[in-house]
């Protein structure tokens, strides 16, 4: 039991893996892409696992709703202007944009797309709460493979690491400050708000944290990439 508990230990920061590339972020290993590439799609597919479970988005989506209300755009273009606004909050944290941050754009939003008509919407509120935390695991896990790829993250999670990198504070902590902030600022503005969303706001931060900590202990990281 304590070596299960140790494993689960949660990660104060980005780990160093084997599929970590070094050096530039515009081309890696085809090890290190698998897992970029892996990793985004599973990130892609939690997301499309909670929107299916209809009790409530991410925080992220509750803030585009909310902008959505002031604007009248689409959620899909809200979204979008919300990720070029958070990339500009990059410049002070001295964040770089790699192959890693335009995958990420694209491979998120493509997973969402085709893995949401896999997934049921639950017939009743016990089993969506179940899907919401599935959803959860699977975007931890998913972030596990492809942010400590070091190919650059997507906008989010750079501001997530960018802030981490910056303070000191462990990094699930600051995951839970920025989603408190979206979901926050959408609730203001006259976003949806469900057990969903708290659920998420709540627990994904420390769920990345956890899968950082599994695959720095699980993956050795090599001498050279």
């Amino acid at each position: 039991m304590s070596k299960f508990a140790e494993l689960l230990k949660p990660s104060r920061t980005v780990p160093t893996t084997s599929w970590s590339a070094s050096g530039s972020m515009w081309k890696a290993s085809p090890k290190t892409l698998f897992f970029l590439m892996l990793g985004n799609w599973l990130y892609g597919t939690g997301e499309a696992i909670l929107i299916k479970a209809d009790i409530g988005q991410s925080a992220g989506t509750v803030l585009a709703q909310g902008i959505q209300n002031l604007t009248g755009k689409s959620l899909g273009w809200t979204s979008f202007y919300i990720s070029i606004g958070v990339m500009f909050m990059w410049i002070p944290l001295r964040n770089k944009v790699g192959i890693g941050t335009v995958l990420n754009i694209i491979f998120v939003s493509v997973a969402i797309d085709v893995m949401m008509p896999v997934f049921p919407t639950p017939s009743n509120y016990g089993f969506a709460v179940v899907q919401v935390l599935i959803g959860i695991l699977v975007i931890g896990l998913g972030s596990a493979f492809y942010i400590p790829s070091n190919l650059g993250p997507g906008p989010r999670d750079g501001l997530m690491t960018g802030l981490h990198y910056r303070t000191g504070v462990p990094i699930g902590r600051v995951r839970f400050v920025i989603e408190a902030a979206f979901l926050l600022a959408g609730w203001l503005l006259g976003g949806s708000v469900g057990l969903g969303t708290i659920l998420v706001t709540l627990l994904v931060g420390e769920v990345v944290a956890i899968f950082f900590g599994i695959v720095g202990r699980v993956s050795k990281p090599t001498a050279t990439h």
